[in-house]
């Protein structure tokens, strides 16, 4: 299996945004932003459909449409319930223009699958690279906001009243989860960034409570359904991004059933 190029690409992308998936969707789950990255994925959607329509790559689009929505949406919250409006309100436009995007830009049949349900099988070493260096940003940018962001994630309103400063680690949050969003979507597709993103982490808050712990925990969970599921994929011919979410909505289901019985 290894002795393929395509399959030593796919391990490693696979293995990158497993990490990075791991540890933003730690704070992702804290922060109760499943929902967001959920539309955000949507946001990909239109923004690779425009790409290919403008004859950029896709993620490049993806990248652009996300993060600039985010900020957006990020501007324009003023609380929980009107978060949810305005990103509902965005992600059935997103959509929308998505659809258009690939009508005028008669996309190929493959191309449109490769945005909505990723082509990891499919990725090239420039491609690698530069997923690579995405993925080393957001890192970078995490391990400096680090004690910022958890602050943010589980005492927004001790952080406000002690620095005044959450609008802005607000915003780099936002755009960390957009990157991380396109990142994600190289692997398991704009439609199921959220299996990756909020999955792991979510299944891992059953087992341990620290944040160090947590994305450790969540890490291994994505690793484990990223490298089964291309395995499978391999073995089968069928899409990596089938087994990668059959097998984390099984982990969670799993943690929540072991978290159900011992409480």
């Amino acid at each position: 299996m290894f002795n393929y190029d395509f399959m030593q690409n796919a391990f490693m992308a696979g293995t990158v945004v497993s990490i990075v998936a791991g540890i933003v969707g730690t704070f992702v789950v804290a922060r109760n932003y499943a929902f967001l990255t959920h539309t955000l994925s949507e946001i990909g959607f239109a923004g690779a459909a425009f790409a290919l329509f403008a004859g950029w790559p896709a993620l490049l689009g993806m990248m652009l449409a996300t993060s600039g929505a985010s900020v957006a949406i990020g501007a324009l919250e003023s609380g929980y319930t009107k978060r949810d409006n305005v990103t509902s309100a965005v992600s059935a436009l997103a959509i929308g223009l998505g659809i258009l995007f690939l009508a005028l830009g008669h996309t190929s049949t493959t191309a449109a699958t490769g945005i909505l349900f990723g082509s990891v099988l499919g990725i090239s070493r420039q491609d690698l690279v530069l997923l690579l260096a995405l993925a080393l940003l957001v890192i970078i940018v995490l391990f400096f906001n680090y004690r910022a962001l958890r602050q943010l994630s589980y005492d927004e309103a001790g952080m406000f009243l002690q620095h005044g400063t959450q609008k802005m680690v607000r915003y780099i949050f936002l755009i960390i989860i957009a990157l991380s969003v396109s990142i994600s979507s190289q692997l398991v597709g704009s439609l199921l960034i959220f299996v990756l993103v909020t999955l792991p982490a979510a299944s891992a808050k059953y087992y341990v409570t620290t944040t160090p712990q947590l994305m450790g925990v969540a890490i291994v969970f994505a690793l484990f359904g990223t490298w089964v599921g291309l395995t499978l994929a391999y073995l089968t011919n069928l899409p990596t991004s089938f087994f990668i979410a059959v097998i984390e909505v099984l982990i969670y289901l799993v943690s929540v059933w072991q978290f159900q019985k011992n409480a």
